[in-house]
């Protein structure tokens, strides 16, 4: 019993969820789940009507047959880790029990509507309803929000998530070390989102790693 526990226990520790919502960005969800593959994780992967058409309008993914097309997207390489697709109105999939253990969940990116339904606590699709058993066990859930500008409304849902312990991660670039294409752009985002979700990466250049001792960017005020 206790060799068991101890393997669901590593198993569980080797699992994310990833959702992708109708948020432009997709393709900042999709490097993510590259990321995560290629770190050999068991990914369980959702998205929402409205993602899969920010799929197909931003990176020309094919939707009519989604399976195929997450298959295709991901699955080529067979050194990575596992992907598990999950239908958005399955409400009984494995993510939507919090017997089913993983590390947490990133929703990246996310629309304002979800985040809302989030915040309320209303689960009546696969996506919120993984994100409230985040929420009612304990577990690591972080939002990677794309919205401007931000109205009251948008600003008290994050609020009322922050204070749940949930990681507001904003699509925001930074420049600081001078990006030299659009890849590198989304890898800063992708790689802030790991440094919260206590992921090691190389996906940029950290502050101080090639500055000769120059101060932290937090300094120049």
């Amino acid at each position: 019993m206790v060799a068991i526990r101890n393997q669901e226990s590593a198993a569980s520790a080797n699992r994310w969820i990833v959702g992708i919502t109708g948020a432009s960005g997709s393709i900042y969800g999709v490097r993510l789940i590259e990321e995560l593959l290629k770190q050999r994780y068991e990914v369980h992967l959702v998205v929402t009507e409205a993602g899969w058409r920010v799929l197909k309008e931003e990176l020309g993914w094919e939707t009519t047959r989604r399976a195929e097309a997450v298959e295709k997207a991901f699955c080529a390489n067979p050194t990575h880790g596992r992907l598990i697709f999950h239908p958005n109105g399955d409400i009984g999939a494995s993510i939507a029990s919090g017997s089913f253990r993983v590390q947490g969940m990133i929703i990246m990116p996310c629309s304002m509507g979800t985040l809302s339904s989030i915040a309320h606590g209303a689960s009546n699709n696969l996506m919120t309803r993984a994100a409230d058993v985040m929420l009612k066990e304990g577990r690591k859930l972080l939002i990677v929000p794309r919205e401007t500008p931000l109205h009251a409304i948008h600003l008290e849902n994050m609020l009322t998530l922050a204070r749940l312990g949930v990681r507001i991660v904003p699509a925001m670039p930074a420049f600081y070390y001078k990006p030299q294409s659009m890849d590198e752009m989304v890898n800063f985002l992708v790689g802030k989102v790991l440094d919260n979700a206590d992921i090691d990466h190389d996906l940029y250049r950290r502050w101080g790693d090639e500055q000769n001792g120059q101060s932290s960017p937090d300094h120049h005020r």
